[in-house]
């Protein structure tokens, strides 16, 4: 389906409640698509568009959760959707740390499982909580929102991890509603990042356990940072530009301990 206002293809677009034309993540909001409807009606949640963007074959009735009083949290597309986006994370991540496609030749077969089980307890968490927090967070506010996987995008982090390297965009919460404030898009995009720096907290103690668990807990200290800061750039799609264009100081002050947090981590993990 294409945006109404810059044509851009969008696999799950934005409904205006207003207008009700479909645009994408960019033009969602009535003032940046030129909104033609009357904004002065109430916010009223609406069910997530029709898309292509699905698993299902056209004979199958396609599954349309909306945000109403005894809703099921998850839907069976979103929890189909998080547990693939996790198992594809924890399998590249377990083949990068094997060396890539020229280390999986002298990886035992049980390496390899305890590299993807580390993966998927260290990596995996930090990456469905901080989509989850943008979920909840929106619903908080009265959204739908919802979890959907980039398949493209994760089958390309698969094929990158065997040349030994990572790179993971699998997918993205999305929301629908209309007027969504500033106020309200920065603190949802920022629940991601501090959710990352939460997950890092619960990994000291594992850390400083030591023996087999210390490094395990590094790991996971080290990477939930490292996805909490690197978000948090406030540029393009990432929820640094919403949390920078919403609150410069909470901005600054959320990357700043995070970056304080990576130089005392770095030595740890590279010394």
């Amino acid at each position: 389906m294409k945006c109404d206002f810059c044509g851009r293809d969008e696999p799950l677009p934005f409904i205006c409640n207003y207008c009700g034309g479909a645009f994408c993540p960019d033009h969602r909001l009535p003032e940046a698509h030129q909104c033609k409807g009357d904004l002065s009606q109430r916010r009223t949640i609406v069910a997530p568009p029709q898309t292509t963007f699905s698993w299902q074959t056209p004979s199958q009735p396609q599954e349309q959760p909306v945000l109403t009083k005894g809703a099921r949290v998850f839907s069976g597309i979103e929890i189909r959707d998080i547990l693939t986006a996790w198992l594809g994370i924890g399998f590249a991540v377990a083949v990068v740390s094997a060396g890539g496609v020229f280390g999986l030749a002298s990886t035992r077969p049980g390496g390899l499982v305890v590299y993807a089980l580390v993966a998927l307890v260290t990596v995996g968490p930090g990456f469905v909580f901080h989509e989850l927090s943008h979920k909840f967070v929106a619903r908080h506010y009265g959204f739908w929102a919802e979890f959907r996987m980039w398949p493209q995008m994760l089958a390309m982090a698969i094929l990158i991890s065997f040349l030994g390297f990572f790179f993971a965009a699998p997918g993205a919460t999305y929301i629908s509603g209309s007027n969504i404030s500033t106020e309200e898009n920065g603190v949802i995009s920022l629940a991601g990042p501090l959710t990352n720096a939460v997950i890092a907290a619960l990994f000291v103690p594992l850390y400083l356990f030591g023996g087999f668990f210390s490094p395990v807990g590094l790991f996971g200290l080290w990477v939930n940072i490292e996805l909490g800061a690197f978000n948090l750039i406030p540029f393009g799609p990432l929820d640094g530009a919403k949390v920078f264009r919403w609150n410069k100081v909470i901005w600054g002050v959320t990357i700043g301990l995070l970056l304080v947090a990576a130089y005392f981590i770095l030595p740890l993990v590279f010394g």
